[in-house]
């Protein structure tokens, strides 16, 4: 069954200015990957449509929705934070991403396509309820969860997020909610400095030093996710996919290479393929070094359409 490959252009068109790390090209960098590996080919590729209202306000408060769409700038750039900015583009970029993996999932729960990568920007898992934060303005992979549950009918799900940064707007999200469960590995101490504490038993959080390496990774994992993975029998499987975690990128300190993503993505494809029918939609998180980024996504993908 196909793997489908959801993209917008309005996910190049927001751009928070030349100095910011997340900036368009990485989204150039990872469809040139695909593209010159021949992997772009053997996917499916659909427009991203925007998010409707209804699967935001699930995650997000109404109000914030109303207030970032009223500070969309006609031009130039508006802060919400000093690392999180709005151009004209922005608003509806972040609903194409969000609605990227909304769409996505529609997709894989009516048997369109077995798995899905959202190449999209902005990432989404640091954003709260009422607040834009990191670089994220929704939370994609939590508002596709919640769709997930509310139109399909899904009781059990997994999320995992491999971002060197914890995803603590989707912690927040789900945290306490038996039928979710969360497994997360970042560095610590980090940005945005959570995860590290005492969570609700639902979370499956592994904070790791500077320098870790992907076999320590792949052992943590082993020892700790999967287990719990597999016991959850989740009925669908969503993946925060940032590749930050590459010894290659300045932004964080860990010490991953893309054959340790190809190693994830194939541990996340065989619980879903046990437990799901195959079924894990991926959204793109970070990952700042454009040849890492490319890399990375493109062995992630591979190993996703198991190419």
């Amino acid at each position: 069954m196909e793997t489908l490959y959801l993209t917008h252009p309005a996910c190049i068109l927001h751009d928070m200015g030349p100095w910011h790390p997340e900036r368009p090209a990485r989204l150039e960098a990872v469809e040139q990957a695909l593209e010159d590996a021949g992997v772009m080919a053997r996917l499916r590729r659909r427009e991203a449509p925007a998010a409707p209202r209804e699967a935001l306000e699930r995650v997000h408060d109404s109000a914030y929705i109303d207030a970032l769409r009223r500070q969309s700038p006609g031009q130039g750039l508006h802060p919400l934070d000093p690392d999180t900015l709005m151009n004209p583009h922005t608003y509806e970029a972040a609903l194409r991403a969000a609605g990227a993996a909304v769409a996505a999932v529609d997709a894989v729960m009516a048997g369109e396509a077995r798995a899905a990568f959202c190449a999209v920007r902005p990432p989404g898992h640091h954003a709260r309820p009422a607040a834009a934060m990191g670089f994220c303005f929704f939370n994609n992979v939590a508002v596709a969860a919640r769709h997930a549950m509310a139109r399909h009918g899904v009781q059990r799900l997994a999320i995992v997020d491999f971002d060197v940064h914890h995803g603590n707007g989707t912690q927040e999200a789900f945290e306490g909610e038996p039928g979710v469960l969360m497994c997360g590995f970042f560095q610590h101490p980090f940005y945005p400095h959570s995860g590290a504490g005492p969570a609700a038993a639902n979370m499956a959080n592994l904070p790791v030093p500077a320098g870790t390496g992907g076999l320590a990774i792949r052992d943590l994992a082993v020892r700790h996710w999967l287990p719990r993975l597999q016991a959850h029998r989740p009925e669908l499987l969503l993946v925060s996919a940032g590749f930050d975690a590459h010894g290659e990128d300045d932004l964080g300190g860990l010490a991953l290479a893309e054959d340790d993503y190809a190693w994830l993505t194939r541990q996340i494809v065989d619980v879903a393929d046990r437990h799901a029918q195959g079924r894990v939609v991926s959204t793109l998180e970070g990952g700042y070094n454009l040849s890492a980024l490319g890399r990375s996504a493109l062995a992630h993908v591979r190993a996703l359409a198991k190419l």
